[in-house]
């Protein structure tokens, strides 16, 4: 999906952005500072962002918030540190993975609330390759990037694989589940 409030300028500047935190992370353990006075005005919109980082085409990080609590630089600043050492399923970035990952940042849509009498209505209702997705049961949280349709282009695989993230059967399902959708306009690095 092509940004339509970002341009080509500004998207290439928020990608400095994260290698920047990325760097300011392997020099002294903490996120980049961001001064939004020195950023476009488009990077003070609050934006929910998640950051991937991707090495040789593998999954090597990604961190991000599914509500827009802070502006755009600073979410991607924080979520591209996060990314590099504070993903849990793997250890910190080192210098010599920096040199060869490839960012990605997609810049999320508020999530709205999708009402399903059960998981054959949702899969009726999912749009392959547009949807993230929230799923939600209990105290148990998991969401999938549109981005992960690609991994995973059958609804109910994807489905299936994010019940499993959220700690789920892969064949559970309950009247308590919740579900939300979310759109992604995706930039990133070419691999």
């Amino acid at each position: 999906m092509a940004l339509t409030w970002l341009t080509e300028e500004e998207q290439q500047r928020l990608l400095q952005l994260a290698r920047a935190s990325i760097a300011q992370g392997l020099r002294h353990g903490r996120a980049l500072p961001v001064d939004l006075d020195t950023q476009p005005a488009a990077f003070a919109k609050l934006t929910a962002s998640f950051v991937t980082l991707t090495l040789h085409g593998v999954l090597r990080g990604c961190m991000g918030c599914l509500e827009a609590v802070r502006p755009l630089a600073q979410d991607v600043a924080e979520n591209a540190y996060r990314a590099a050492f504070r993903d849990p399923r793997f250890a910190p970035l080192s210098e010599q993975e920096f040199a060869e990952i490839h960012v990605h940042i997609s810049l999320l849509t508020p999530a709205e609330p999708m009402l399903v009498a059960d998981e054959a209505d949702l899969l009726r209702q999912l749009r392959p390759g547009v949807d993230g997705l929230i799923l939600e049961y209990g105290a148990r949280r998991a969401t999938f990037l549109p981005s992960v349709w690609e991994q995973l282009p059958q609804a109910r695989e994807f489905v299936r694989h994010l019940k499993m993230k959220a700690g789920l059967a892969a064949d559970f399902w309950d009247k308590g589940m919740r579900v939300w959708r979310y759109a992604a306009e995706e930039i990133g690095e070419g691999e």
